[in-house]
């Protein structure tokens, strides 16, 4: 029993919520491997480390000997799913599928085994369904029953259009755990209402309903948003080493304890004893490069892990300036401010956060600090400008 409570504590580890933890309980007690489901629709080639979270955890159920199943929604990627949406998503065309679940495919297996890992396509199952057997899986839920999702009633309450194909998302990829008969299956927080659906339609069918396990939608490098590109807070699993590794450094204290229990692959017993270690005085900055070489590890290897650590030891602890900097010229007409100096130079994004960034001491050049956010700069400058602890510029002005 006490290796029964090890295994459901990492399986737990990270989680927001599972659906339901007895009913888990009870599949793992009967010592089989249990069919562990979790769907894709490839609606863009790349990934970031907040899409690894839940193959994060695939891989921990891959690791206690189960059967994992990695869904490419191949055909409901063409249909859409509107989850988070506030429109219609348009439906990606057949070639563009596929083209993407290629890419999802090579980047999953960084993380999960490809030995043990099992790939479908759901068009396997949906495609035979035709016509009738899409009325009859719609007759299976109401109108009312699908204006509960949050993303529908939203919509509708704001007089935004819902269309008709969009009801039958959550049925398809309900179906999806029918055809695979799963006993878990994998999500974020945003996905509930879909994974519940596959336990109302496993029942229908007699089958034993899955487990829903939700997994928390991870925050970004600003600690607030969760990770995303449009938010400019990601990191990409095909970005540099030492870009990833300047990233992840750049992250609070407190949120490298939110990466290390969610993208980390430790063991909890050593994420305890890291927890100890900082309250007994080591630097969390120290934990944070452990951190940083695991993660580049695992999607580039360790040569580059010891790389991009000696690349930022020198970069940033030693104060060096890297010799790959961008070259600007800029025209400076009767005399530039700093602030428009910096703004043109693309190393912030406004005047105004130019002059903040000279406040908070944050503006170097040529290695010394900039402290008068009104210097006027001439003609003939050729100079190093730095931004904080990773944007840098060569500044020549005509």
């Amino acid at each position: 029993m006490a290796n029964l409570d090890q295994v459901l504590a990492e399986i737990k580890r990270g989680t927001d919520e599972i659906l339901l933890e007895a009913d888990l309980l009870e599949k793992l007690k009967e010592g089989r491997p249990l069919r562990i489901k979790l769907g894709a629709d490839p609606t863009a080639p790349d990934i970031h480390l907040g899409h690894t979270v839940i193959l994060n955890k695939m891989r921990t159920f891959q690791e206690l000997g189960h059967e994992v199943i990695f869904l490419i929604g191949d055909f409901t990627g063409m249909v859409g799913d509107p989850s988070g949406k506030n429109s219609t998503r348009p439906p990606l065309t057949r070639e563009q599928v596929l083209a993407n679940a290629e890419t999802y495919k090579e980047q999953v297996y960084k993380i999960l085994d490809p030995a043990k890992t099992r790939i479908e396509f759901n068009s396997s199952w949906l495609e035979p369904l035709g016509a009738a057997g899409m009325i009859r899986l719609a007759s299976q839920q109401t109108v009312a029953r699908m204006m509960e999702r949050d993303d529908f009633k939203k919509r509708y309450a704001s007089g935004q259009s819902i269309a008709i194909h969009e009801f039958m998302y959550p049925l398809l990829q309900g179906y999806d755990s029918v055809a695979l008969k799963a006993d878990v299956e994998l999500g974020g927080t945003d996905q509930k209402f879909n994974l519940l659906m596959g336990r109302e339609l496993q029942k229908s069918e007699g089958q034993k309903p899955q487990t829903v396990i939700m997994m928390p939608l991870l925050e970004g490098l600003d600690g607030v948003k969760k990770m995303s590109k449009s938010a400019h807070n990601y990191i990409g699993v095909s970005e540099p080493a030492n870009e990833m590794f300047g990233k992840l450094m750049s992250i609070s204290d407190d949120l490298m304890w939110r990466y290390l229990e969610l993208l980390s692959f430790r063991p909890l017993t050593e994420l305890a004893q890291f927890k100890l270690d900082v309250e007994n005085g080591t630097n969390p900055r120290d934990i944070k490069i452990l951190l940083a070489k695991e993660i580049i590890a695992r999607f580039h290897d360790e040569e580059q892990a010891q790389a991009a650590h000696q690349a930022f030891i020198d970069r940033f602890q030693k104060g060096a300036i890297p010799d790959d900097i961008e070259e600007v010229v800029l025209e400076a007409g009767e005399g530039i401010a700093i602030a428009n100096l910096l703004k043109d130079a693309g190393l912030v994004g406004s005047t105004s956060d130019g002059i903040r960034m000279i406040k908070q001491g944050a503006v170097k050049m040529d290695g010394e600090k900039i402290e008068d956010s009104r210097q006027i700069f001439n003609a003939g400058l050729e100079a190093v400008f730095q931004v904080g602890k990773r944007k840098f510029a060569k500044v020549i002005l005509k």
